[in-house]
């Protein structure tokens, strides 16, 4: 794998390379990086393709603008267009993960003339809708505070995370994977509870999972040791602007070849069953949607000889 950096339209992006042919390109997630396709990227390149995966604008060695609005929307889709520029290509299918799949649509809505293909994992494509996304997340969270909501207030959720880094994102990863306890008699992971804090709803494993290595989860302690959360939990205090600025693609389908793939015990996409049963009419060029079992949120990395097969054999449809 070669790992550059890349001016993509004026914007630092680093991202790591490997194989040469049609190019696929790979979005991450929250709390993630470039590193969260590892196991993509060979088995992609090894099918002839030219497999590339970024860390998303304020992550990683990708530049991190210090202001909340230069997370929104339209600034990820326009890095995406200029790393197909800097890497010389005219069209590419692009996949994404959790927020990256938010970001690969978008990108995709928007430039169909360079992103021809599109894949989603965990995060189902859902068009904008005539609700505030803040206030359908007020809803969600009922008598507690949905986790989109507490993110929101700078430096409130970072705050939370900075007194015990590793604790926290170790928690994360592991509770909203499939090998975690079904509520953990914590109560919902995504739900901020009395005590003010999600760190408290998460639990802890006794061991590393099989698909998160002591060495997998140092890469990523590494990365946001140096870096912080702050860019990540940015694009959660986009998702009003979001909508403002998206209002002209107000329930526009999505055209073009299409997978979706979820996991069984994903949160996203047990709350997604609703745009998944929509994907006929809303991604109606879609070739497979398929829910895992036993798996939780991080498909790719849990998942991963079946997410490397189903790509291949999407990217190889006509």
């Amino acid at each position: 794998m070669q790992h550059r950096i890349v001016d993509a339209l004026g914007t630092r992006i680093h991202l790591v390379e490997k194989g040469s042919g049609p190019l696929v390109l790979f979005v991450h997630g929250f709390p993630e990086s470039w590193y969260s396709w590892r196991h993509q990227i060979g088995a992609v390149a090894d099918a002839g393709y030219r497999a590339v995966a970024i860390d998303v604008r304020g992550y990683g060695r990708s530049h991190a603008p210090l202001a909340v609005a230069d997370y929104r929307m339209v600034r990820h889709v326009a890095d995406n267009v200029g790393v197909l520029r800097a890497l010389g290509e005219e069209t590419a299918t692009i996949v994404g993960h959790d927020w990256g799949a938010p970001i690969a649509w978008n990108t995709a809505l928007l430039r169909p003339d360079l992103f021809t293909r599109l894949a989603l994992l965990s995060v189902p494509y859902s068009p904008r809708g005539a609700f505030k996304p803040s206030d359908q997340f007020r809803l969600l969270g009922g008598a507690e505070e949905f986790y989109i909501e507490y993110f929101q207030q700078v430096g409130r959720a970072e705050a939370e995370i900075e007194a015990d880094l590793s604790r926290w994102l170790l928690g994360f990863y592991y509770t909203a994977s499939g090998d975690a306890p079904a509520g953990g008699g914590r109560g919902s992971m995504v739900h901020v509870g009395p005590t003010g804090k999600l760190v408290d709803r998460f639990a802890l494993p006794d061991a590393y999972p099989s698909w998160m290595t002591e060495t997998d989860f140092g890469v990523y302690l590494d990365e946001f040791q140096r870096t912080g959360l702050t860019g990540g939990l940015n694009r959660y205090r986009n998702v009003d602007r979001d909508w403002a600025d998206l209002a002209a693609w107000d329930g526009a389908p999505i055209l073009q070849p299409s997978l979706f793939i979820g996991g069984e015990k994903d949160g996203p996409t047990m709350w997604g069953s609703k745009p998944i049963a929509a994907f006929p009419r809303t991604m109606p060029n879609l070739t497979k949607s398929m829910i895992v079992p036993g798996c939780g949120h991080w498909v790719q990395q849990e998942a991963a000889q079946l997410v490397n097969q189903e790509l291949v054999e999407f990217l190889a449809t006509s």
